[in-house]
């Protein structure tokens, strides 16, 4: 049997209110809809997952090939350099190289210089233009610098020593303007005799070096010479119609001539010796003496040369010179007897290789005259020369160096 419940009175209340029976419909309704949602829910199919995706790996682009490159043009061949144009100035009178300004005429300038140990290092003898190594008294030698044209670049000359017959000979045969610092009495008449231009020690031109010793400390020098020369009173141009007796050419290596790349000239029995050395690069002969580089004080620069001549020379002692010294011919003519037992040849040396020469002076006013054995004309290499006077029974050994 079922039991009676009895409600409170609120809750009476509540079911008998007009707000309740507004709330009822309403609740119901949403509680409709609410179950229609559950239910639609409910009969949805779940979704199916979605596929994964499939990563196809793609292969890597094989790497391009390196274009080759392109074969480098040939390179246009070099023009053929074109000669140099000749030369159509003036040329230097003793040396045959090219000027810009004729000297030809100028009378060059022919100092004695002393070669003792003593007298060492001699000074300006790299600008000379010509030098004669010669015997005198003792086995010594001494040289004659011939000078063209001494000018402020040949810087001081020295030291200046005395002058013997045969070097007032040599300077005369270029017409050169001889300067000297006393002399032998044979030497000195003949520079009176002949009226030979000179200068010497007292001129404006000449000058003691404090810091040499006494009598190897005379000097000059291109400053000076250029200078005073002009006013010194001395004939300084050749006479009209004087013409040069050397002949010059680009290349005078003497063909069929013997290897000479080292030598030695020996000018007497026990005398001094001379060394010379050619270097194929600048086409010279470099010089040694007393066993060292034969150099310039001023500049440091061994000697060097293009041509070397030897010439043999009938030499003898002077009779009655208690000093000893020396007699050497410089003319042929001098001694016909003398002719004929060879005196008068030589030998050329250039570019490396000796040939036998003959050479020929007709009085002391002449110039010398160098020819090759068959009678040819002697053409010399352009640049500066150096000239041995050895006695006539004295040879020479030319080693090739190798």
């Amino acid at each position: 049997m079922l039991r009676k419940i009895k409600l409170p009175d609120f809750v009476k209340n509540l079911f008998s209110s007009k707000l309740f029976r507004r709330l009822v419909p309403l609740a119901l309704l949403i509680i409709a809809v609410s179950l229609s949602f559950a239910t639609c829910q409910a009969q949805l199919p779940e979704p199916e997952p979605e596929p994964e995706p499939i990563i196809v790996e793609e292969p890597e682009p094989e790497p391009e090939p390196e274009p080759e490159p392109e074969p480098e043009p040939e390179p246009e061949p070099e023009p053929e350099p074109e000669p140099e144009p000749e030369h159509e100035g003036p040329w230097h009178p003793l040396t045959g190289m090219p000027l810009e300004e004729d000297i030809s005429n100028y009378r060059p300038i022919a100092v004695v210089i002393d070669n003792l140990n003593l007298a060492l290092p001699q000074l300006g003898m790299s600008q000379a233009d010509i030098i004669y190594e010669i015997l005198v008294e003792g086995g010594i030698t001494r040289m004659l610098a011939i000078f063209q044209n001494p000018t402020e670049e040949t810087g001081r000359i020295g030291a200046v020593r005395s002058a013997r017959l045969y070097t007032v000979d040599l300077a005369q045969s270029y017409d050169a303007i001889f300067m000297f610092s006393g002399g032998s009495p044979q030497a000195n008449t003949a520079i009176r005799n002949r009226r030979i231009s000179s200068i010497t020690e007292g001129s404006r031109m000449m000058f003691r070096d404090r810091s040499r010793r006494a009598p190897h400390n005379l000097m000059s020098s291109g400053e000076l010479i250029a200078l005073h020369l002009a006013d010194s009173g001395l004939r300084i141009e050749h006479e009209e119609g004087y013409q040069r007796a050397l002949s010059f050419v680009d290349d005078a290596t003497p063909e069929h001539g013997v290897p000479a790349t080292e030598f030695s000239v020996t000018f007497g029995q026990g005398s001094k010796t001379t060394s010379f050395e050619f270097n194929e690069e600048t086409g010279m002969y470099y010089l040694r003496q007393y066993g060292r580089p034969y150099v310039d004080g001023n500049n440091n620069y061994q000697i060097a040369v293009t041509n070397v001549l030897i010439l043999r020379m009938a030499t003898s002692g002077i009779a009655g010179d208690t000093a000893g010294r020396l007699a050497i011919t410089t003319t042929r003519a001098a001694s016909e007897d003398f002719l004929t037992s060879g005196a008068g040849s030589g030998y050329f040396i250039n570019g490396g290789y000796a040939i036998p020469i003959n050479w020929s002076r007709e009085d002391n006013t002449s110039q010398f005259i160098y020819t090759t054995e068959d009678g040819e004309e002697l053409m010399l290499g352009r640049g500066r020369t150096y000239i041995c006077i050895i006695r006539p029974n004295m040879t020479v050994e030319f080693d090739s160096g190798n």
